[in-house]
């Protein structure tokens, strides 16, 4: 059983709904308005009802000043409390070290930590390779970003360090530095370290050029992310959607893999940049093939059939294993010492590394003359920084039951890329394959990165001479290895095609455009492509025709459920969108179309057939008859005068639009909205709204939708139900009041109004 009740706005436009709906929030203000009932006058329903005065809270307005000043208020407030507070929410680790819990969980992150810190040794000096960068700098890179990462950090698990992807764009954008600065190819693609000071003051040489625009890169990649954090712009990260990341990170992936084609075969081909430079690659790795190191290529291909195994072993057993085989480590420790032992550099002319120092750098300024040519490279890498970062960290926050700050992750994640730019690293961020390593292999907290660090410190003062004789084809072997994942989305895509066509198309584009072009173009052309998605969705969205569910309260698609039945002569429309500038013609366009009834084009009809009958009768039919009589197929009157032939008939008294699915109305939206209202109303077609949101419900009560006199005529219902029981009775109401006027005709209009 309902209960109906009228609810009074500022405006005259009572609103319809259920008893069972009063948990309204505009019903909650307590001790005032007692609820007051009235009933229907007979003139407007034949039913006694209840109404119920709902009033709403009042809204608080404040000036812009007023809230400039309230914030800076809270903002400004000093005392021992807040900056405790503060401090606290700046470095989460003072927050959780004094109640880490030695006994159980310091075992599980010293064995994360040795674990991750070996596997990620070859993977720091694989990485600066990639990023056209001497292996010590990766070494350098992954220490600091764990020591800084520890004590800022909000997520557990993730380990920041280096990144494949953003280390291809580091590259890209240094390999591009390099030849504007005049260094030749063959320095670009060198990695023999530079023992040139970094800071200008001495010659530098092509390697001391390379660290000096990837830490000034790393810094402005670090301002940006602190600044974004600061002015909690966290919300940036939406925008690249799943699907989005997903592509770019397989395309990337690709391009990744085709610049270490050249080290796996011992070519010294050049780097190519900019458009096309994918398929450039591989013309110049076929034009070249001839000139394939055999000793690399024996060696690349021992190597990946050695090292993908035993990962396919440690992915598919890592649940029954407590901690994955470190055979990267193992390639890496067996190749050097074959490739010392054996000599390959000067008998086989194979590439190695080189001498690696050991040991810090003083520490140095970033160069300020570079930072107008690198202020736009910075950008899309610390956007890929730190939506990465975020979307890790909330990941196995929901995981393991704990909280992450984006806007924190988003100043830790900069601090790792700021502070560590004085200190010869480059551009970092959260590393999937190790942030998920470090996972599986029971880490607690980011103890574990201090751990972490520890290692990567006994190489950097000790081990990292040893690495001399490693081969650049097997730290390119490594970095490929770990591409598996983003080349495994290809299988992903034909559910994703079942799911969602959509996304699945995003995918193809942002893979495509980021191989094909450039990483940078093609994350910009990923993301403006994936808008325009949203755009054309919500410009031409769903619309259908509702039917009732077996005369219940329901009401569902007659396109997509059969055994709905249609109510007699109402139309329930509903427009799975909001209603704004961009879809307001579509929206009447297809609302004509559903409902089969053009009001502008009936409307005109109407008044050819009224100029018609005028002229031939010189009266005007009454046109309150008409609009009525037409509701109902009329029959055919062979002996009446072409001036008595009734305008085209409708099958509806009453259109009810379902806006449930609308969050707003913009202006030119309700513009529409009541262009439409009107243009129906006067082919004798009311028009009622359903579902409508508070929001919604004030724009037509400020817009005068239900106009300042005639308050029963439109009317908002809170329910679809609610509105076609009020369309019924409105219509038997004034089918009612049309049969009590016919009674006062006269015999002959009688007789014409029953031959229609």
């Amino acid at each position: 059983m309902y209960m109906n009740a009228i609810l009074h706005g500022r405006a005259c436009s009572p609103v319809l709904l259920r008893s069972g709906a009063m948990e309204d929030t505009s019903s909650q203000k307590s001790g005032q308005n007692k609820d007051t009932l009235s009933s229907l006058t007979p003139e407007e329903s034949p039913v006694h009802r209840t109404y119920i005065r709902l009033e709403e809270y009042e809204p608080v307005d404040l000036s812009t000043q007023d809230l400039i000043l309230k914030k800076a208020r809270e903002v400004c407030q000093c005392n021992i409390q807040t900056i405790i507070t503060f401090f606290r929410h700046l470095f989460p680790v003072l927050d959780w070290l004094p109640r880490y819990n030695v006994k159980t969980q310091l075992l599980g992150d010293v064995i994360s930590g040795l674990l991750v810190g070996i596997v990620a040794i070859p993977q720091s000096i694989s990485y600066s390779l990639l990023a056209n960068q001497d292996p010590i700098y990766g070494i350098y890179t992954n220490f600091f970003c764990s020591i800084i990462y520890f004590a800022m950090a909000t997520s557990r698990h993730n380990f920041v360090g280096t990144f494949g992807v953003l280390c291809l764009m580091i590259g890209q954008s240094v390999n591009r530095h390099l030849q504007l600065a005049g260094y030749s190819d063959d320095d670009a693609d060198s990695v023999a370290n530079s023992t040139s000071s970094a800071n200008g003051t001495d010659v530098c040489d092509s390697s001391c050029y390379a660290i000096t625009v990837a830490l000034s890169l790393s810094f402005l990649v670090g301002l940006y992310q602190i600044l974004l954090g600061i002015l909690q712009l966290g919300f940036v990260s939406v925008y690249l959607s799943e699907p989005l990341l997903s592509g770019f990170v397989t395309g990337s992936s690709l391009t990744i893999i085709t610049s270490q084609m050249k080290y796996l075969l011992g070519l010294k081909i050049s780097r190519h940049e900019g458009v096309g430079s994918f398929i450039l690659t591989w013309v110049d790795l076929f034009r070249y093939i001839q000139n394939t190191n055999i000793c690399d290529l024996v060696t690349s291909l021992v190597a990946l059939a050695i090292i993908v195994p035993v990962k396919e072993i440690n992915d598919r057993y890592k649940d029954k294993m407590k901690a994955p085989f470190p055979i990267e480590l193992v390639v890496v420790i067996v190749a050097t010492v074959l490739s010392h032992y054996f000599n390959f550099e000067e008998r086989y002319n194979s590439a190695v590394c080189g001498d690696i120092p050991t040991g810090f750098r003083k520490p140095t300024l970033p160069d300020i003359k570079l930072f107008s040519s690198l202020a736009i490279d910075a950008l899309p890498i610390a956007i890929i920084g730190f939506a990465t970062t975020v979307s890790l960290a909330e990941i196995f926050g929901k995981k393991h039951g704990y909280a992450v700050r984006a806007n924190q992750e988003m100043i830790a994640i900069g601090m790792c890329n700021l502070i560590p730019s004085f200190f010869y690293c480059f551009a970092s961020s959260a590393a999937l394959t190790k942030t998920l390593l470090k996972e599986s292999t029971g880490t607690q907290t980011q103890v574990s990165g201090l751990v972490n660090s520890l290692v990567l410190l006994l190489v950097l003062l000790w081990i990292a001479p040893l690495f001399y004789s490693l081969q650049t084809s097997i730290l390119g072997v490594i970095t490929i290895v770990n591409l598996r994942g983003g080349l495994r989305k290809f299988r992903d895509t034909p559910r994703m095609w079942q799911l969602s066509k959509v996304d699945t198309v995003v995918w193809w584009t942002t893979m495509l455009a980021s191989t094909l072009i450039t990483t940078e173009i093609g994350l910009l052309v990923g993301v403006c492509f994936a808008l325009l998605c949203i755009i054309f969705r919500t410009q031409r969205p769903r619309a259908t025709l509702l039917g009732n569910v077996s005369n219940s309260e329901i009401y569902e698609d007659q396109s997509t459920y059969k055994q709905l039945s249609s109510v007699a002569n109402i139309k329930i429309f509903r427009f799975e969108s909001s209603l704004y500038y961009a879809n307001k013609d579509y929206f009447k366009t297809i609302l004509y179309q559903k409902t089969g009834v053009n009001p502008t084009l009936l409307a005109a009809k109407h008044r050819k057939v009224e100029a018609q009958a005028n002229a031939d009768t010189g009266k005007s039919k009454n046109f309150f008859f008409t609009r009525f009589d037409c509701l109902k197929p009329a029959k055919k009157r062979a002996e009446k005068s072409p001036a008595d032939v009734c305008p085209p008939s409708i099958d509806m008294h009453t259109l009810i639009i379902d806006c449930g699915a609308m969050q707003f109305i913009d202006t030119v939206g309700f513009s529409a909205l009541k262009e439409m209202h009107h243009d129906y109303k006067g082919i004798g077609v009311q028009v009622l709204l359903a579902n409508c949101n508070p929001s919604i419900r004030h724009l037509l009560q400020k817009g005068g939708w239900a106009g300042k006199t005639d308050c029963g005529s439109q009317l908002a219902f809170h329910s679809v139900h609610d509105a076609v029981k009020f369309a019924e009775r409105w219509y038997h109401v004034q089918q009612e009041s049309k049969e009590k006027k016919d009674a006062l005709l006269d015999p002959e209009d009688l007789s014409f109004q029953s031959s229609l």
